[in-house]
């Protein structure tokens, strides 16, 4: 298929740089976003996101996330701004289940930096964080954060000024395939929209536009961020003194060091209770918040009891085995779907949309099996923490 005529409809982490892809390949790109880019309601939503290559024996996303870091790189470069703060990542590894090592082998395998800190080295190197209770800490230097809603608007800021469509507007639901390619989709209020392929990279919304081929293997679940008030004139919180850091134990809880806009975020990584992301309240709730200021005291003695200055609540869109869906419609050989991003994509999104551009173009390899639809057909293995081992 050589099409020329396209559309993507979700605007975020996978949507937005597939259709900045796809427009600097020769195609005449729409993209559609219900309520703009990087809004409240989206997975892609929100202030910042942690980018790692650290993904124990799932080498795969080590791959991909090295490529995303250059891109990352080249998009700064190229367009003037910063939106990849590389503070490094440092793990605190509680539990030895074999997740630094492998983790270890695959960033070397990859050609990135990574190195190890004894209990008492870390607490020289940063202070401010109690160790006492961490078997092994892991640096990766090359890592760091990426601000989230506002790489949204730039990448479709840059779309447009290359010459791309943008519309908002919402998909009305479930979209139809009647047997063969798809050439329009109806957007509410707004007609019909036309194109050669479609690229349905809607997020959470993925299951309701197409029940019967995703439904229940995308799940939104409700995540609570906090971001909390440190000391004034005290900069041992803030970005570059502190790099971000992911606490990893039972469960893993991250942060991200305070930037200047926004305070000290932490998030419990651990997936939430579904969610509807249209019409679900946005409001943290008040044990999320006492379970988040008792790790805070915890791991960060100097914080105990600093105040509650922000909090968002995104989602998760959770696939069952905790792997991104890019594949065909298998209805339509023209349509694509591309999302489950289960809390770890955003730092993706330069890979993904050089990853599947092609792929719609038809000129390009297939995505990888472990991002088919067919997988489904087989029984989940691995569950959420498929994303950290």
């Amino acid at each position: 298929m050589k099409a020329t005529k396209i559309a993507v409809i979700g605007a975020g982490a996978f949507g937005g740089w597939t259709a900045l892809e796809l427009q600097r390949r020769g195609a005449h790109v729409t993209l559609v976003d219900a309520w703009g880019p990087g809004h409240a309601r989206a997975s892609s939503g929100g202030e910042t996101r942690v980018i790692r290559a650290t993904y124990g024996t799932r080498d795969i996303y080590t791959r991909m996330a090295v490529r995303a870091m250059e891109r990352w790189r080249e998009y700064d470069a190229a367009c003037g701004t910063e939106l990849f703060r590389q503070t490094g990542v440092l793990w605190l590894i509680r539990a030895d289940d074999g997740f630094a090592a492998a983790s270890v082998a695959a960033l070397g395998a990859a050609g990135l930096p990574v190195g190890e800190f004894s209990r008492r080295g870390a607490a020289a190197r940063f202070p401010q964080i109690a160790f006492d209770d961490v078997e092994s800490i892991l640096w990766e230097p090359a890592a760091g954060y990426v601000f989230a809603h506002r790489a949204c608007a730039h990448v479709v800021e840059r779309f447009i000024a290359e010459g791309g469509e943008y519309r908002q507007a919402a998909v009305v639901a479930p979209v139809e395939i009647g047997g063969g390619p798809m050439r329009r989709v109806a957007l509410e209020g707004l007609g019909i929209l036309e194109a050669d392929a479609f690229v349905f990279a809607c997020g959470p919304w993925l299951g309701t536009l197409f029940p019967d081929v995703v439904g229940s293997f995308v799940t939104p679940t409700r995540q609570e961020v906090y971001y909390f008030g440190t000391p004034a004139g005290d900069a041992r919180f803030q970005d570059p003194a502190l790099p971000v850091w992911l606490d990893y134990g039972s469960r893993v809880m991250y942060g991200i060091p305070g930037h200047g806009t926004r305070g000290f975020k932490i998030a419990d990584d651990s997936p939430g209770p579904p969610m509807d992301p249209t019409t679900a309240s946005r409001d943290v709730t008040a044990p999320g918040i006492a379970a988040a200021e008792a790790f805070l005291a915890r791991r960060f003695p100097a914080l105990a009891g600093a105040p509650l200055v922000g909090s968002e609540v995104c989602q998760y869109e959770a696939t069952p085995d905790a792997d991104f869906i890019i594949d065909h419609h298998p209805g339509a050989s023209n349509v694509w779907i591309a999302g489950g991003g289960s809390g770890h994509a955003f730092k993706m999104g330069p890979a993904l949309g050089e990853m599947i551009a092609p792929c719609v173009l038809g000129t390009g390899p297939e995505p990888d099996l472990t991002f088919s639809l067919a997988r489904f057909a087989k029984p989940p293995a691995g569950g959420w923490q498929a994303k950290w081992s």
